[in-house]
């Protein structure tokens, strides 16, 4: 009953606080939604603060598992094309970012990200630096294994990553629209193909 009660309070949470924001949610609307007495929400959390950090948390904690192991790598690119590897990483992404509680949790990220440090954190570490370290890492493999031409890997990493960014952060946007994705969803595989076409070595 315990645990019931505090994910009902975390899901209705996020799910407010996606639509309106931390700051425009109070803990009486988060209780009175959840249909419990806010003495009892205190039971679960500190404060409405730490609600937030739970749900911050668990999107760093989710995020992290969209991209394999480090121990995995060699064995994962030693086992597919150059091609196969980034488009399965793609379409990894891509389920994440439909998983409606992952679109929830993005758009609280980004709400909050010039009030709240913590969100701050996440997108530049955690987003943004920790995903071009994983890839500066793969190219220089791709490198050493002749199948991409040997340019700088942190450089290759950016120039194929922010674009990608940019496409994600539109596609997040026609999402909450509810709008079509399919022309940005286009784009972003025609990107994956341009990128992998000027950069690899011709006789993979």
């Amino acid at each position: 009953m315990t645990k019931n009660t505090k994910d009902k309070i975390f899901e209705t949470a996020l799910d407010l606080f996606s639509q309106k924001g931390y700051s425009a949610v109070s803990i009486r609307e988060i209780t009175r939604t959840v249909g419990i007495k806010e003495s009892s929400l205190y039971n679960h959390f500190k404060n409405k603060e730490q609600i937030l950090e739970s749900i911050l948390t668990h999107f760093r904690t989710d995020f992290s598992k969209t991209m394999p192991p480090l121990e995995a790598l060699d064995e994962i690119l030693n086992n597919s094309t150059t091609d196969a590897f980034f488009k399965a990483g793609h379409r990894n992404f891509k389920t994440y970012m439909e998983n409606v509680h992952a679109q929830k949790m993005w758009r609280v990220l980004q709400v909050e990200q010039f009030r709240e440090p913590m969100a701050r954190d996440i997108i530049l570490n955690d987003f943004f630096q920790s995903t071009i370290d994983f890839l500066e890492i793969v190219f220089k493999k791709l490198i050493e294994m002749n199948r991409i031409k040997p340019v700088d890997p942190r450089l290759l990493a950016v120039e194929y990553q922010y674009p990608a960014f940019s496409l994600l952060a539109e596609y997040n946007i026609l999402k909450f629209d509810g709008k079509d994705t399919t022309e940005v969803e286009r784009r972003l595989d025609q990107h994956i193909d341009f990128f992998l076409d000027m950069v690899k070595v011709k006789q993979e």
